[in-house]
């Protein structure tokens, strides 16, 4: 049985070209880059290559690219690097003292979005067992934030914004220029999770204007294990791992060298290809639509249909229970939410918006990537029609 793979939102398959440039770095090339020798240099050399790919990806420089193990670690650092400056002023001797649950100064605020990335908002636990006040905000029906709601949560103490570019369920993206120039005028801080948006839609960062962007580059056709954080030019950051410092300080331990590489040429693939995939991508996702609502009659919602959107997600409440026709449409690999506690990132996302837990049991959402055809879309449409027809007889 040949799979029909849609779920390009929560992993891709790495790119044969970016395979191919990391094989030197598992053997040939296997130091590290720190190491003085003169074989070291082309490691070195490489590293330095993929952290400009990663800046021409990004818009950015390649000195504002902090390599990580991931889009969990990138998170980690642009939440709770950014929230240790804010408290102890930038001066790392002082960090304990200058925790909020150790200080007398006023209590610290931070404003999440209420879609975000499992790995920010377990960064914003951390930040409340510092003793900063973090306050979640929800977002509309179609799972966007609203910028004035937003500006009205603001105080006088709040110092760090958490906004995702772009919701991997929903595929709805945030107004986050709008956001950051709100949280800009009043001195805050803004975290941007971006690593369901890499590759999907361009991005630079100057338009923009977070702080902090993490990605990651098993969703852009790279390796798992690896990662970046853009942080602004000039901008304070503590590390949140020690041992011996790499990326400007930031992090500590030996470079994933082969993985690094792999981001770098990930990155390069990614930035010659993005504009051209999105129309490509958006004609398969409107294919899909298409061809579900003829043969189902009708009994499919798209959700935030008519919304400035990822061009290659869509999320669909079928007529019938999502578990269900997985498991009689096994052929194809698709996201439905997962009825476990606590709540995976599908269900807390469909429950944000306002979604019962009936509809949630019958949400599927589908992303598509490089390798989708035409044909797999047709392939799919059939099979859902041909598995809804024997569940609902």
């Amino acid at each position: 049985m040949s799979l029909i793979y849609l779920d390009f939102n929560r992993t891709t398959p790495v790119a044969p070209s970016v395979i191919e440039s990391m094989q030197a770095f598992w053997s040939t090339h296997f130091m590290l880059p720190s190491q003085s020798h003169v074989h070291a240099s082309a490691v070195s050399e490489a590293v330095e290559n993929a952290r400009e790919g990663v800046s021409m990806l990004l818009g950015c420089d390649p000195f504002e690219v902090v390599f990580t193990s991931g889009g969990t670690e990138a998170n980690n650092l642009g939440v709770l690097g950014a929230a240790m400056v804010c408290r102890s002023g930038g001066l790392p001797s002082d960090l304990i003292s200058h925790y909020p649950c150790n200080g007398d100064g006023p209590t610290p605020h931070a404003l999440v979005s209420e879609v975000e990335d499992e790995s920010v908002i377990a960064a914003s636990r951390q930040l409340r067992l510092l003793g900063w006040e973090v306050e979640t905000v929800p977002c509309n029906e179609y799972g966007i934030v609203s910028p004035e709601a937003f500006e009205s949560r603001f105080r006088e103490t709040t110092h760090l914004a958490c906004l995702q570019l772009a919701n991997p369920v929903l595929g709805t993206i945030q107004p986050i220029r709008k956001l950051a120039d709100l949280c800009h005028n009043r001195g805050i801080r803004v975290h941007c999770d971006a690593t369901a948006a890499v590759g999907r839609i361009p991005i630079d960062v100057n338009i923009l204007r977070v702080d902090t962007l993490s990605l990651t580059a098993h969703k852009i056709y790279g390796p798992k294990g690896a990662g970046a954080l853009f942080v602004r030019r000039g901008l304070d950051l503590h590390p949140i791992s020690y041992g011996e410092s790499r990326e400007m300080g930031l992090r500590a331990g030996s470079e994933n060298v082969p993985g690094i590489v792999g981001l770098g040429a990930a990155a390069s693939l990614t930035a010659r290809c993005v504009d051209e995939a999105q129309a490509t991508l958006n004609e398969l996702c409107e294919r899909l639509i298409d061809g579900l609502r003829s043969t189902l009659d009708g009994r499919v919602t798209v959700l935030s249909e008519h919304h400035d959107r990822l061009p290659n997600t869509i999320c669909i409440e079928m007529g019938c229970e999502a578990r269900r026709l997985q498991k009689a449409a096994r052929q194809i690999v698709v996201a439905s939410a997962q009825s476990i506690s606590p709540p995976d990132e599908m269900t807390r996302t469909l429950r944000a918006i306002g979604r019962t837990e009936k509809q949630i049991g019958r949400t599927l959402r589908f992303s598509v990537g490089w390798t989708t055809s035409r044909e797999q879309i047709d392939k799919v449409v059939n099979l859902l029609a041909e598995a809804s027809e024997v569940i609902l007889s």
